[in-house]
């Protein structure tokens, strides 16, 4: 078995995708969970660049990671500037980084057109910035910048870059698809020629402007690449770089035992740690990532549900745990009961009441709701069906009011009305929005009654057209995304021509999910 390297460049090279921003403490954050799971290399950043990532590398050096080394990444020397004199290489020294990741032109088109440089003066630039480093005994990788691309122009000139540096002192070259434009047959041909012709130890470094990194940097693998550079997810700039949570499952999973990557049972972590990264980087988490997402092991048509009820296999390429993540059976109007079967399975309940249950999700669903992201909502129409509801207020009214000052500012005022018990409860509170308003409302009108109510909160909010060609008469969905304070996230829905109505049957679900809870 042979073990793969994976080298994470989503501290550098992540940061450059289009809205990611990481703070200081995010990537001393993502540095050790990186180190937790076993990840051989991480590229810290290029300190000579800013003083963020000069800092992340004093405090790395402060406290030293357990297994993972880091990685501090720059350029070649200048042209016509000494090594000694580059300010840049000089800063890559003080990083006290012990590896030294250091890019350079492997293309003669790029040496001559982009650097205005001569092959050969791009060969001297390569062999004295690795030598200088090698005499002030740092490691060096050698990031061979647009390889495949110069492959294909001139593959002598592109050799020669990568033995240049080899005899300089570099202990492995990295193959770079920059331009993310390079086919799996070419990436793999070259690899195979290059541990062929020249015995060097191989990575592979590809961008994702096919859609194919993933695919590139498995090729490479099996062609005898050692190292896989990527980041977490793929961010990074353009269309990303290669995902190295996909490619460290592949790699463990289909490849039959050939490889292995990370620490034993890191795999299980790739779930937290993928949504850990798209939380930091305030994305939205993508429903369909392979293996991490949350739609990746879910089931939604009938004949689905019923085969993995049967054998998982049937439906799934993996067992969904082995990654961290968990299976989910959808609730739509393309159920059958096979799928409210599963999804009730602890209730034991009888043919009837599961055909009661399909009939009102149907029935709802050409109003307009939709459960898929609405388990919350789900749960209540069972607990309805079965009988076991109970509620907790009944509302008599609401109204919502908004204004502008004279400064233009919007003032949002909700007034509500409920019944708790024999008790009519009148409350009015201000919100940034009718949501907000009515949310602080209900809070104030239901708190003194059950306080456990002060454990939960809005995280999440969308608003969805359903029948865009009716205009401004189109009905709305709206999902409310809910959290406790263990963590426990549940989402809610409602469906109506009046984005407001939608938005209080939604948080009114929201309450009554935690209160029929407990």
């Amino acid at each position: 078995m042979r073990h793969i390297q994976l080298y994470d460049t989503t501290l550098r090279d992540g940061s450059q995708a289009e809205g990611v921003t990481f703070s200081l403490q995010d990537k001393l954050q993502l540095a050790k969970k990186l180190d937790v799971l076993g990840f051989d290399f991480i590229e810290g950043g290029f300190p000579g660049s800013n003083e963020k990532d000069a800092e992340f590398f004093r405090k790395i050096a402060e406290k030293p990671l357990d297994t993972t080394v880091v990685c501090a990444f720059g350029m070649t020397r200048r042209k016509g500037i000494k090594p000694e004199e580059d300010a840049g290489l000089r800063s890559l020294l003080d990083s006290q980084a012990p590896i030294i990741t250091i890019v350079g032109k492997a293309s003669a088109f790029q040496v001559v057109e982009v650097i205005n440089a001569t092959l050969d003066e791009n060969l001297q630039m390569v062999a004295e910035t690795v030598d200088f480093f090698r005499k002030h005994d740092r490691r060096v990788f050698f990031d061979a910048e647009h390889f495949f691309d110069g492959w294909k122009d001139n593959p002598q000139y592109s050799l020669s870059v990568l033995q240049t540096a080899v005899e300089a002192g570099a202990e492995i070259v990295i193959l770079c698809d920059t331009n993310g434009g390079s086919m799996p047959e070419l990436v793999s041909d070259a690899v195979k020629s290059v541990v062929d012709v020249t015995g060097i130890p191989v990575g592979i470094h590809v961008h994702n402007d096919c859609g194919i990194a993933v695919a590139n940097s498995l090729v490479a693998v099996d062609a005898g690449a050692t190292q896989v550079q990527g980041t977490i997810n793929g961010i990074g700039e353009r269309c990303g770089n290669a995902n190295l949570v996909t490619i460290a499952a592949n790699l463990a999973l289909k490849k039959q035992g050939a490889y292995n990557v990370l620490k034993p049972d890191s795999l299980l972590c790739l779930t937290e740690l993928s949504r850990f990264v798209y939380e930091t980087i305030n994305f939205q988490i993508p429903l369909h990532d392979p293996y991490v997402g949350k739609s990746a092991f879910a089931h939604k048509g009938g004949m689905h549900v019923s085969g993995i009820a049967r054998n998982s296999a049937a439906y799934e390429h993996i067992v969904p745990e082995t990654v961290g993540n968990s299976r989910r059976v959808l609730i739509s109007e393309l159920s059958g009961r096979s799928n409210i079967a599963s999804k009730t399975k602890d209730l034991n309940l009888d043919a009837d009441t599961i055909k009661k249950i399909l009939d009102e999700v149907v029935q709802k669903e050409s109003q307009g709701y939709q459960y898929e992201a609405a388990e919350g909502s789900f749960d209540l129409i069972v607990k309805k069906c079965t009988g076991t509801f109970k509620e907790h207020f009944k509302r008599l009214n609401y109204h919502v009011k908004v204004d502008s000052n004279e400064q233009g500012v919007l003032v949002t005022v909700a007034t509500v009305k409920l019944q708790i018990g024999d008790a009519i409860r009148h409350t009015v509170a201000e919100g940034d929005g009718p949501v907000a308003a009515l949310d602080a409302a209900l809070r104030e009108a239901l708190l003194p009654i059950y306080p456990l109510l002060s454990e939960m909160r809005l995280i999440d909010f969308k608003v969805r057209v359903i029948n865009s060609e009716a205009a401004t008469d189109a009905a709305v969905r709206v999902v409310i995304e809910s959290e406790d304070k263990d963590g426990n996230a549940w989402g809610t829905i409602g469906a109506d021509e009046n984005v407001i109505e939608a938005s209080w049957l939604a948080l009114v679900d929201s309450i009554e999910y935690k209160l029929n809870r407990t």
